[in-house]
């Protein structure tokens, strides 16, 4: 891997996604996300995560335009996810889903689209729209959010593409280990959402004495330790300071045992919903 902030893995179908980006959940519209995506952009992350619910599509949207110009940089070096809502997992309303996530955002594709949530009896549909648009060259790459391992066996039995990219939390409490072979043996790109516990984990004494170690942070010994598991990974932050912190894990590199320590951090723990037990 190489080891620069621009760095990217190559998903199943040749295209190229950054190892890190900004996640803007719960970032509010406006002010707020716009501050946090020209900051990003400006500091050198070239992958923006978004989705429908958010409802913040559209800062993101002007941010981008503004970030990039300030960057002096084109919209192909930046590599842009958004997420169809629950409410749309049906076939022709995914597809207008995209429509309006694209006109909110205004771009005219997107890198990467995904199925926010396995709703059951309904994300083989959205699965059908979400072919199409890649069929149709309207979207780089698709994929799925939130999906465990008999979500994505259910897919999988009707489904023409197999999803590039499934976006699903992660962090040393919940290591999803089943998870992570089955995406691998299946070239699924494994993607963290709240890689860092929403700060759960920040006063962990065992991150703690190993961040100590290496002289960084404990956010950063958590991103270094997902890059170095082969996981993209989105924290999300709306100070610069941060921004600018979590994207600082180049310069070091966790040993085996340090990474095994970390490993065995695991407690199956969720901060959000779990994928089998959620209710909308």
């Amino acid at each position: 891997m190489d080891n620069h902030l621009q760095a990217t893995t190559t998903l199943s179908n040749g295209v190229r996604m950054p190892w890190f980006g900004l996640g803007v959940y719960k970032v509010e519209e406006g002010q707020e996300v716009e501050f946090a995506v020209r900051t990003a952009i400006k500091h050198g992350y070239r992958s923006i995560d978004t989705a429908a619910i958010y409802q913040n599509e559209e800062g993101v949207g002007r941010s981008i335009r503004q970030g990039l110009e300030e960057a002096g940089i084109g919209r192909d070096e930046l590599f842009v996810t958004s997420k169809v809502w629950n409410a749309d997992l049906g076939y022709e309303s995914a597809l207008a889903a995209y429509d309006t996530s694209l006109k909110k955002l205004g771009l005219e594709s997107l890198d990467l689209y995904l199925i926010h949530w396995p709703v059951k009896g309904k994300f083989k549909e959205a699965w059908r729209a979400l072919e199409t648009l890649y069929k149709e060259g309207r979207v780089k790459a698709i994929g799925v959010s939130n999906f465990h391992v008999h979500h994505l066996e259910e897919l999988l039995r009707d489904a023409e593409i197999v999803p590039m990219v499934n976006q699903v939390e992660f962090h040393p409490r919940l290591s999803q280990k089943e998870l992570r072979q089955y995406c691998q043996d299946k070239g699924i790109q494994f993607e963290a959402w709240s890689p860092l516990m929403q700060g759960q984990l920040l006063n962990d004494p065992v991150l703690e004495e190993i961040a100590g170690r290496h002289g960084k942070s404990v956010a950063q010994v958590i991103l270094r330790w997902d890059l170095q598991n082969g996981v993209v990974t989105i924290p999300k932050s709306i100070n610069e300071n941060r921004i600018v912190e979590n994207a600082s894990i180049y310069d070091f590199e966790l040993s085996g045992e340090e990474m095994a320590r970390i490993d065995g951090l695991n407690l199956d723990q969720r901060v959000g919903p779990d994928p089998d037990n959620f209710n909308f």
